[in-house]
């Protein structure tokens, strides 16, 4: 027996190459989904079984007693196809098999919009999760392959819920079909609309800045009255968080978001929460993630630790104000995840103690990292030195 995995591209034979319908024409028994089984002419053999599943296709290929077997895709077999969960069955069997690329619906939809798609970021959201808004951040067109439950409106609603509902997006479904649809709009727009499963969707790179190194300046901050972690205390969070790219991370009593702000600029692939109960202070919040491109950044409106509960499992966790709650803000984050890193900053030597010693008992081994930092003054022809408030940086966490 030999066995083909052919590429049908777009899903019919309009779409296929040469070899893929001259290995069609010659197969006795054709596997495949239902939809592309029904697509093949009459003059391809009659012996066809729908299934997909890669163990079913395994299970029918080894029971036949067919020459020339063909399992049927969409698309290209070499670009996120199920033919890559059959190729290993197929090699612990010694079955013999030959894979034939198509053309990927990424193509067909560069080809619809005259354009080229070799620096585009190709992801696949087919019966997968992916991280939406870490995906349009990398700079690059993003192109989403679609399907199962993570449709393009979903896709859409996530990045709105980013503040990213303005970027442009393509989408193109049923693609060299006569039901082909190709229309261009907003992301915001897009999140009303319904899409059948063969669809993909085009988005435009999200703004960004240059990446730089912790320690934003506090002039480039909008902060109205409220209280902003200064430069080199924010440096030495980060350097004492040390932040992975893709950490889960809370920030507690968030403020303007300045930590939060350089957090999510170094968890470029991950998730930075910023809890506040301040009204003020989460505009302010809201209007520094878009000055500073962190799309990555989501405003949590509330009271610690009640507005915690919901979150999802931190990696690490920053509390910059806790209203006193700073023993059950802990409690809850280490009842998600034991492990994660907690850091916590205070001026006042209550804050400090309090932080201290809940750490202590909680057995997170914390240490203390004391910056202080002084900036120069202009008096009269001379500068002076104008010390500013020392700030403790604890940080701590369990050593299982």
């Amino acid at each position: 027996m030999n066995v083909t995995l052919a590429a049908m591209g777009g899903g019919d034979l309009h779409s296929c190459t040469w070899e893929c319908i001259e290995a069609l024409k010659n197969a006795d028994l054709l596997l495949g989904s239902r939809r592309l089984l029904d697509s093949l002419p009459g003059s391809c053999t009659p012996n066809r079984i729908a299934c997909h599943r890669p163990l079913d296709l395994l299970q029918n290929i080894l029971d036949s007693d067919a020459e020339e077997a063909v399992v049927v895709y969409s698309g290209d077999t070499g670009f996120y196809s199920g033919a890559r969960f059959l190729v290993p069955l197929l090699e612990q069997e010694d079955v013999p098999y030959r894979l034939l690329p198509g053309v990927s619906s990424v193509q067909l939809l560069a080809s619809k919009l005259g354009e080229p798609w070799q620096n585009w970021n190709l992801v696949s959201a087919h019966g997968v999760t992916c991280n939406v808004v870490a995906e349009v951040m990398r700079g690059k067109p993003t192109c989403f392959l679609t399907g199962g439950q993570l449709t393009p409106d979903i896709i859409c609603q996530e990045l709105i819920d980013a503040d990213l509902g303005f970027l442009s997006a393509t989408v193109g479904s049923c693609l060299t079909s006569p039901e082909e649809t190709v229309e261009t709009t907003t992301v915001e727009r897009l999140a009303d609309m319904e899409f059948p499963p063969m669809t993909v969707l085009l988005i435009e790179p999200a703004p960004s800045i240059p990446r730089r190194s912790p320690g934003i300046p506090d002039s480039a901050f909008l902060r109205g009255d409220v209280p902003l972690s200064k430069q080199p205390v924010r440096a030495a969070v980060l350097s004492q968080m040390a932040v992975h790219p893709d950490d889960v991370i809370w920030d507690v009593g968030a403020g303007t978001g300045g930590v939060s702000v350089e957090l999510a600029l170094a968890a470029p692939e991950g998730r930075v929460y910023a809890v506040e109960r301040n009204p003020e202070a989460c505009e302010l919040i809201k209007k520094n993630r878009r000055k500073f491109c962190a799309w990555n950044l989501t405003l949590v409106e509330g009271d610690a630790p009640e507005a915690l509960l919901d979150l999802p499992v931190p990696d690490k966790v920053f509390i910059g104000g806790s209203g006193g709650e700073i023993r059950s803000i802990i409690e809850t984050a280490l009842e998600k995840n034991s492990g994660a890193l907690i850091c916590a900053d205070a001026i006042a030597m209550e804050t400090l103690n309090s932080a201290w010693a809940t750490m202590q008992q909680l057995s997170l081994d914390p240490e203390i990292l004391q910056v202080s930092a002084a900036r120069t003054r202009p008096a009269g022809t001379l500068h002076l030195l104008l010390a500013g408030n020392p700030t403790f940086i604890i940080t701590g966490n369990k050593n299982d």
